[in-house]
């Protein structure tokens, strides 16, 4: 697995930018495999309505992170420029709110690439508690 890779180097693989930018930091990658983190600060404009009084991290906005998580686990073999669109959700189950103060651990396990078609399994945790798991189906082309 190749090392951290920070901000910058997040900025290089991922066409998305603030606000929708959901990954803060790559903390391995690589094999197919990719460990990620979110930082979820009161700063985040969809706690503006999500809820007011008791603000919670969006499930679609979780998915999101893990969707752009999961590009970490076959960025070595893509070309530059090449996007990953979000093609499908299944099983989604979310077991845990996401708050203001939560460091969001983005796991992603590639099960296949084939002609473009890639499924990914991920998982979301927050201080070791699994807060949403899913399979994201995705399609890579250049983007």
């Amino acid at each position: 697995m190749s090392g951290t890779l920070n901000i910058q180097d997040v900025l290089k693989i991922l066409p998305h930018r603030p606000p929708f930018l959901l990954v803060d930091r790559v903390l391995s990658s690589g094999g197919g495999e990719a460990h990620a983190i979110k930082n979820v600060t009161m700063n985040e404009p969809f706690f503006v309505g999500h809820f007011p009084g008791e603000p919670v991290m969006p499930g679609v906005l979780i998915i999101e992170a893990l969707a752009q998580a999961s590009m970490f686990t076959l960025h070595e073999q893509l070309e530059p420029g090449t996007v990953g669109y979000l093609a499908g959700i299944e099983g989604a189950r979310f077991k845990r709110k996401v708050v203001p103060g939560d460091t969001l651990h983005l796991h992603a396990k590639l099960e296949f690439l084939r002609r473009g078609l890639g499924k990914a399994t991920v998982r979301a945790e927050v201080d070791g508690e699994v807060a949403a798991e899913a399979q994201i189906l995705f399609a890579v082309a250049k983007g």
